[in-house]
């Protein structure tokens, strides 16, 4: 009777550990992809300003999207950058990119949104 137990008690200790498993192969990609992506959007933050002057602009109008855009490209880029600062300084635990797209050049035409920060 105890062999069975034995037998039962690691059989399901190793099936709950062999997701576990596949998630720990997986880590040293998703950590590489946060630090990558906290990285380039420390760099790349500021071009925030202009592409949201320009998506504004072809969807309000020139003058609104000199102005409005302009303000609303800096909110962009303030949390892009501290979203990529936050990355780098969290790289160790894999998440789901806060700011949508990932990277700016991702789909340069469609306007930044943020997200919850979600485990991997």
């Amino acid at each position: 009777m105890k062999t069975k137990f034995k037998i039962i008690l690691i059989l399901f200790v190793m099936f709950s550990l062999s997701p576990k498993l596949a998630i720990a192969h997986e880590y040293p990609a998703q950590v590489g992809e946060k630090l990558g992506s906290g990285i380039a959007n420390v760099v790349t933050g500021v071009i925030e300003i202009p592409k949201t002057m320009m998506i504004t602009g072809r969807r309000e109008g020139t003058t609104y999207g000199m102005t409005a855009g302009f303000f609303t490209g800096i909110v962009h880029m303030v949390g892009r950058t501290l979203i990529g600062a936050v990355d780098i300084a969290t790289f160790m635990v894999p998440t789901t990119p806060m700011v949508k797209p990932p990277f700016i050049w991702d789909d340069f035409h469609r306007e930044t949104s943020y997200e919850l920060w979600k485990m991997r």
